[in-house]
């Protein structure tokens, strides 16, 4: 897959980013090089593979899955701009 100069004006509008027009054959080059590298890593066998969190092996940290700190709705309502009746009030925004 090669990246054009249309491709990459296109690419860089969704991401919302300015790009000079003299500046989009550089970043189509930057694409297509990054495809490249893709394109690399697809050729390598990753067949029995287990997928890895660390270089060593070793378990997830875990911890339990309990409440530390709740039960305090006057202090988490104390940041809200407006709150009624317990509950964070929102302007209406669907009619």
């Amino acid at each position: 897959m090669s990246i054009d100069i249309a491709t990459a004006a296109k690419v860089a509008k969704l991401a919302r980013i300015k790009v000079e027009n003299d500046d989009l054959p550089a970043l189509a080059q930057e694409f297509n090089a990054i495809l490249g590298f893709i394109e690399q890593l697809e050729e390598v066998d990753v067949e029995g593979v287990e997928p890895m969190v660390s270089v060593t092996p070793m378990p997830l940290p875990r911890r339990k899955d309990v409440v530390t700190d709740g039960n305090q709705p006057q202090k988490v309502l104390s940041n809200a701009p407006d709150a009624r009746e317990g509950f964070f009030s929102v302007p209406k925004v669907v009619e």
